[in-house]
């Protein structure tokens, strides 16, 4: 309905000889696979719709590395030209966003923003801290990132020294600044001085020379369909963190009280999900490890008398996989650690208190059915040769006894056998 809308929209400005149109996207946050998915799937869309050019208005720390060269091959290979735009006022395009910014064909910051800091994050940290000379990977590492914004600078005509220095130096600088070395084409107060500024000047696509016409062009934002949205919200790391959670918690209830169904339903679901979103972020697995290995603690505590000492080991095991489980330097945010509190706290409460209590129940004695009639009065109500016939929970039952009884005698339940019941005499 939304591409019939905006085909619509371009054929009427076509027919009446409107002014250019311009297909705006928004990319906040962390890059990762949604993102370049986004940004694929807008390339493609201002293509089929016959739009101009696509503005992308960029505010991110940074992100993957595999996604930010995904979207600056979309956008080096675009056949219509690709502005970023750094918005709004306390913005940036760090890290992962510089290169998207010197790969643009137009590069535009507001007034207050940022960019800069684009030294590639190791994944592996190194096991001494005082070591100070970087290992072989990571020299492979930054050389290649010398090497890819320097190219991505010759190809754009932008400032390669200070490129080579945001990648080595992890140098950060103003939009002012910016524009005054060359990194960026000019700074936009807002959309609107944007596209005036935009207006005849002369950009490269694909070796050819393009003057662009933006007077009085109409802006069309492009939404993310669902299946970004959805990909967005599960690569987050603290969405999958809880999918995680979500799915040992519900397989293991499910183990406990098996036939309950919902939890396993729930749990299995959640796991499914959890590993696709794994598999799309890297994450560590020293972190995931020591996540398993504080549940198992917490769960032994229940079973074994600890002192507390477990549970305690499991909590702060439980908290320090948490933390280790995704990298903030590598994805551009982390696991919230207020979240992590919260569910390390919840843990050890559902774990110490409520599987106790169900263990409790477990064994505590039997409180319905046949069984509870154990103890209970009964009165002899008829006597056969073969036996009595008591009333018991206002039900007549078939009795024996090894004394005598009498009608109207008051009698103890002992035990049960089918449906007989074997009972004595109450000493009044």
């Amino acid at each position: 309905m939304k591409s019939l809308f905006l085909l619509l929209l371009l054929f009427s400005m076509q027919l009446f000889g409107s002014a250019p149109a311009i297909l705006e996207l928004e990319i906040q946050g962390a890059i990762g696979p949604a993102s370049s998915q986004y940004l694929h799937e807008g390339i493609k869309k201002a293509v089929d719709i016959n739009a101009d050019m696509v503005l992308v208005k960029l505010d991110t720390p940074g992100g993957l590395s595999t996604s930010m060269h995904e979207m600056i091959q979309d956008i080096t290979n675009a056949r219509i030209p690709c502005i970023m735009y750094v918005a709004p006022r306390g913005a940036r395009a760090a890290s992962a966003g510089t290169y998207l910014m010197y790969a643009s064909t137009v590069a535009v910051m507001a007034p207050g923003t940022n960019i800069g800091a684009a030294t590639p994050i190791s994944l592996i940290p190194t096991n001494n801290a005082k070591i100070k000379e970087i290992s072989t990977s990571e020299k492979k590492a930054i050389n290649d990132a010398t090497a890819y914004i320097k190219s991505l600078a010759e190809m754009s005509d932008r400032n390669v020294t200070w490129g080579l220095d945001a990648v080595q130096n992890a140098k950060s600088i103003s939009a002012k600044e910016a524009l005054q070395i060359g990194v960026i084409d000019f700074i936009a107060e807002n959309t609107k001085e944007l596209i005036a500024k935009l207006d005849g000047r002369v950009v490269k696509i694909a070796n050819e020379s393009l003057t662009l016409k933006t007077k009085g062009a109409t802006i069309i934002a492009y939404e993310p369909d669902w299946k970004t949205r959805f990909l967005y919200m599960i690569t987050n790391p603290n969405i999958a963190y809880i999918l995680l959670l979500v799915a040992m918690y519900g397989i293991f209830f499910e183990l406990m009280n098996p036939g309950m169904v919902l939890p396993g339903v729930v749990g299995v679901i959640s796991g499914v999900i959890a590993l696709y979103a794994l598999n799309m972020i890297p994450f560590n697995y020293a972190g995931l490890l020591l996540i398993i290995l504080g549940i198992s603690f917490m769960i032994i505590e229940v079973f074994v008398v600890g002192f507390g000492v477990l549970g305690v080991g499991g909590v702060i095991s439980f908290a320090m996989g948490s933390l280790l489980l995704f990298d903030a330097n590598t994805l551009g945010n982390s696991v919230s650690i207020p979240l992590v509190i919260a569910f390390s706290l919840a843990s050890l409460a559902f774990f110490i208190l409520v599987i106790r209590l169900f263990v409790s129940a477990r064994d505590s004695k039997v409180v319905s059915g046949v069984e509870e009639m154990v103890g209970l009065h009964a009165e002899v109500i008829d006597v056969r040769d073969e036996g009595y016939r008591v009333e018991c929970h206002s039900e007549v039952w078939n009795a024996v006894s090894e004394e005598k009884l009498t009608i109207g005698q008051r009698v103890e339940v002992l035990a049960i056998s089918g449906l007989e019941l074997k009972v004595k005499s109450i000493e009044e």
